[in-house]
């Protein structure tokens, strides 16, 4: 799975997300939000060039990462559990996101 680091952590929102777009892709911040997307849901798949943006472990994404992203997706989970760990929602999302053929 090809990945990259762009600009600091700090400027992320700022840097980040621009040239990701311009670059042609369709970002993905995953977070636990009411509003947000499945992991499942089908324009994720649909998408030519998706970029998923992941948080820290316990802080996660900054809200204005979130708000500069196309997208905010989250993992369904059982009743009772908050969150998983970067490395298995990174797993999750890049199974269920992948390009079948």
């Amino acid at each position: 799975v090809p990945w990259a680091r762009i600009g600091h952590a700090r400027d992320w929102a700022c840097e980040g997300v621009a040239r990701l777009r311009d670059a042609g892709f369709v970002t993905a911040a995953l977070a636990l939000a009411d509003d947000a997307l499945s992991i499942a849901d089908t324009r994720l798949k649909a998408a030519d060039k998706l970029a998923l943006v992941l948080g820290t472990e316990g802080d996660g994404l900054a809200a204005s990462t979130i708000a500069a992203c196309d997208w905010t997706v989250r993992i369904p989970m059982h009743h009772g559990v908050d969150s998983l760990n970067v490395a298995a929602a990174s797993a999750v999302a890049f199974w269920e996101t992948r390009r079948e053929g």
